[in-house]
């Protein structure tokens, strides 16, 4: 197992490796490095709190990159190899900010898109036995999460049904089912684990 940032906590699963996901021109090379996949989940995201009106072309052009260019990468650089096994699962990483007018307008455009990206490629590759799937976590006790201001964390808590904001562990297992053990059927689908009230 192998686990990609820029930038790793003390939390980290398998072997590190540095990498940054704006540097999407290197990422075929670098997965042609990994050898054979079985799975791959694209979790990598940015969000920053900018007003609507007043994003920075940098924060833009890096949201973009990381969280819907660098995935559409990867899932392009490992679909010949489980194409030809005809196997393999890929599990993305969205977001309630998906199905919203989510606040952080950029960071909801990507997330809204990693879901039609997994529809693409589970129509493609489906046939071939790969696996492409997503989820979408509600509010989650991370890094990201602590960065927001205390009035959003506030508005968050008050559209999900249980009160609270969902574990790491808790999206883990999700992950783990969806690129381990769901049934093989189980194919571009997107699994809710928002917990929340927020529209379809």
């Amino acid at each position: 197992m192998v686990s990609l940032d820029k930038e790793f906590g003390s939390d980290v699963v398998g072997e590190r490796l540095d990498f940054d996901f704006r540097r999407s021109a290197d990422i075929y090379e670098m997965v042609a490095s990994l050898g054979e996949l079985d799975t791959l989940v694209n979790n990598a995201a940015v969000l920053y709190c900018d007003p609507l009106d007043e994003t920075p072309d940098q924060h833009r052009r890096e949201i973009l990159a990381v969280n819907l260019e660098a995935p559409a990468a990867l899932i392009a650089a490992a679909a010949p190899g489980m194409k030809a096994r005809r196997e393999g699962r890929i599990v993305n990483v969205s977001s309630v900010a998906a199905f919203t007018g989510h606040p952080d307008l950029w960071y909801g455009v990507t997330k809204a898109g990693l879901l039609n990206l997994t529809k693409v490629w589970a129509r493609a590759l489906g046939p071939f036995g790969v696996l492409v799937n997503a989820l979408a976590p509600g509010p989650t006790q991370t890094h990201m999460y602590d960065q927001l201001p205390q009035s959003r964390r506030d508005e968050v808590i008050r559209a999900v049904y249980s009160g609270r904001v969902c574990q790491p562990k808790e999206v883990a297992a999700a992950i783990l089912w969806l690129g381990s053990a769901c049934p093989e059927y189980v194919n571009g689908t997107t699994l809710d684990v928002n917990n929340g009230s927020y529209p379809r």
